[in-house]
């Protein structure tokens, strides 16, 4: 059965997208890359140097194997740092994409509303296409889909600290109220984490700290492949609904 995630008229098989950062080598890297199967990888443009050739292999790795290539604005604290470095992306990668990132919270890595809804009002008008990292705020999403971005990114829990989902119940009424993709990232720690919330109906999640920083970066992208299919399929399939009493699973004699 095709059942294509579509992010700006564009179709892909994967509904696991992940990141480039904090892995241990290139070569856990690349084997986290082939077991996830993604199509769509997110990269810090301002933490690249140019000047160094393993960063600049990183970008030569994603296009050598014909994948999607997300750029993003980490380290920005301000509206103007991240669609200057949006721009900045777009001329090094020479892509309309922007995974947008507006977070001057240095403690709890916060994503500023404002700043954010602020950066994506422009960035739009500026032709890019918006993918904007957001805390799970139904009224922001609804913003930020109204001025044109592409998908809605909502966290589970703060970016990097492994603590699950701690948003579903905002998370479900921004899927429920969306037409674009629902893209959940941050907070991921497991792939029973990232079944959750496929199964209430999220088009895709993004993973980076949770494969990256595993004791086995390769068998945990595998898992985090296959956790994903299952509540895809799951969603897809339909849960039974449930009930306040015990419900024979075979017919009673008559």
């Amino acid at each position: 059965m095709d059942d294509f995630l579509i992010i700006d008229n564009k179709k892909f098989r994967s509904r696991l997208l992940t990141g480039t950062g904090r892995h241990k080598n290139v070569k856990e890297l690349i084997k986290s890359i082939e077991n996830s199967k993604t199509e769509i990888i997110t990269v810090a443009i301002r933490r690249i140097n140019l000047e160094d050739k393993k960063e600049e292999n990183i970008l030569e790795i994603i296009k050598s194997k014909h994948l999607t290539i997300l750029p993003n604005t980490a380290g920005c604290a301000t509206t103007k740092d991240a669609v200057f470095t949006a721009e900045l992306a777009r001329e090094l990668t020479e892509s309309d994409w922007i995974k947008l990132e507006v977070i001057p919270d240095s403690k709890y890595l916060l994503p500023d509303p404002i700043g954010t809804l602020k950066a994506a009002e422009e960035l739009v008008k500026k032709g890019f296409k918006v993918l904007p990292y957001i805390s799970a705020d139904p009224v922001l999403a609804l913003e930020l889909e109204k001025i044109g971005c592409v998908t809605v990114m909502p966290l589970g829990s703060p970016i990097g600290s492994g603590q699950g989902i701690h948003t579903l119940e905002s998370i479900k009424i921004i899927i429920d109220q969306s037409k674009i993709p629902v893209i959940v990232d941050a907070g991921i720690g497991v792939p029973s984490d990232a079944a959750l919330v496929m199964e209430a109906g999220a088009d895709a999640v993004l993973i980076n700290t949770a494969i990256a920083q595993a004791e086995n970066p390769g068998i945990m992208a595998s898992a985090f492949r296959l956790g994903v299919k299952s509540g895809r399929q799951a969603f897809l399939g339909g849960r039974i609904p449930k009930k306040n009493i015990a419900i024979a699973s075979s017919p009673p004699k008559k």
